[in-house]
């Protein structure tokens, strides 16, 4: 009978029990008193025939290197300690010269051009003490200037057949991009891939941009710009980088703007009159419906997976606070229950946490929380943290840190829902309000 393998919901949601994901092997990632003991792996250079082939084959494994242990749940053992030696991805492998450095997986893989010149990439995953493999027949074919993407799909399968939890690597996240100082900074649209490679721009700096916000699919971006001299909701094509600005009545404010899961409406703030009320807009007719009325500012409303409900921040209640509705409006209930201010929510893509920044004694934070407002559990603590966005998966945020000061400066930052292997997500540039892409297909 096969072993089981810690799932990663058991590893980083630590106030729940933990459960099992099945596996092909007794690979295991060990939890000692609420610690994570990383696995240590392996990921030999991918053979290749040729130059360039071995320099992608480098490459690639290098990348899938930094995808893994960016999780905190993989620990590679590097090449110079490794006593085995792949040199042919058909020959066998010897478990023993792998058991010898303590590697519990394994990834070999193969690198090739075909005939019309796109490139080829061969893997297979072992479980080294069981001395099997994970799976069988797996590749990936593509453009060869597409070689980071093949590597984090790969990435997104070991991590998968490991973890029993999808990935999150092939994905990307839009930001804004800050220059210049901070009274007179210049911010426009950025676009990368989830670690910070392949960065452009998608808009100049002429105006400034807030909020964008992708699409379930990917493909379109919504923000808001200033250029008009009021805040207004633009929708944009990420292929074609072409725009258009969304309908709302003259002289109003709109701003704060999510997609609905179906991708053919949206949920926006709209300032009108002195009131700021949640709507919800079809984008192909650009009618607005509005959901909320009370005398208060409701803003930052954000979906449930399902779309059946909208998550929002209100002051009714005599300070910012998080409440939840249905998604066509009416009475909304308090789901915040701690001391302090509450902001930004985000739902969770797996539909059981919410995230959230909260204010509290001086200070910033990032938490989740569940949906009823139980468990809080807060997981970062600055001058300044603000505005979280969730993985693919639903295990790790990213959010914007400031630094104190005049020339404080802001970053993209992620953390794990346990609170654990908090890091700066390289920009190249001052960054902030990050929305995180599905997976790409």
């Amino acid at each position: 009978m096969m072993r089981t393998i810690l799932s990663l919901l058991a590893a980083l949601m630590l106030w729940a029990m933990p459960a099992l994901a099945q596996s092909s092997g007794p690979l295991r990632i060990e939890i000692t008193e609420g610690v994570i003991e990383p696995m240590p792996y392996a990921v030999p250079d991918f053979v290749a025939d040729g130059a360039a082939g071995a320099e992608f084959g480098r490459n690639i494994a290098r990348v899938i290197a930094s995808d893994l242990s960016g999780t905190g749940l993989f620990r590679e053992i590097p090449a110079q300690a490794h006593i085995g030696r792949i040199t042919s991805f058909d020959s066998p492998v010897q478990f023993a010269d792998w058991r010898a450095v303590n590697a519990q997986a394994l990834i070999t893989g193969a690198v090739s051009i075909d005939g019309s010149g796109r490139l080829v990439v061969r893997f297979r995953i072992y479980d080294v003490f069981a001395g099997q493999e994970l799976g069988s027949g797996l590749q990936f074919v593509g453009t060869q200037d597409g070689w980071r993407r093949m590597a984090h799909k790969v990435a997104d399968q070991v991590y998968s057949r490991i973890t029993g939890e999808g990935g999150y690597f092939d994905s990307r996240v839009v930001f804004v991009a800050e220059s210049g100082p901070k009274d007179q900074r210049a911010k426009r649209l950025a676009l990368m891939d989830y670690d910070g490679a392949n960065l452009s721009y998608l808009t100049d700096s002429s105006s400034i941009v807030l909020a964008p916000r992708f699409s379930p699919t990917g493909d379109r971006v919504i923000y808001t710009s200033y250029e008009t001299g009021f805040p207004q909701i633009y929708v944009l094509d990420v292929a074609s980088v072409g725009r258009r600005a969304l309908p709302t009545p003259e002289g109003t404010m709109s701003f704060a703007p999510r997609f609905a899961p179906d991708g053919r409406s949206l949920v926006y703030s709209l300032t009108q009159g002195g009131n700021t009320d949640i709507y919800r807009m079809d984008i192909a007719s650009g009618t607005s419906t509005r959901l909320t009325t009370a005398p208060s500012i409701e803003t930052a409303p954000s979906f449930s997976p399902d779309g059946s409900q909208i998550v929002f921040e209100s002051d009714r209640s005599g300070t910012p606070q998080l409440y939840i509705m249905s998604a066509g409006g009416g009475d909304a209930r308090r789901i915040s229950a701690g001391q302090g201010r509450y902001g930004t929510p985000v739902w969770s893509p797996r539909g059981d946490l919410i995230a959230f920044t909260k204010q509290s004694k001086g200070r910033f934070h990032i938490g989740v929380m569940r949906l009823d407002g139980s468990e809080e559990r807060l997981l970062t603590a600055s001058f300044l943290d603000e505005g979280p966005t969730w993985a693919p998966n639903g295990r790790v945020i990213m959010f914007t840190r400031e630094t104190q000061g005049a020339g404080g400066q802001a970053g993209l930052y992620s953390v794990d829902i346990s609170g654990r292997n908090l890091k700066q997500v390289p920009t190249g540039t001052g960054a902030s309000d990050p929305s995180w892409s599905p997976l790409q297909n």
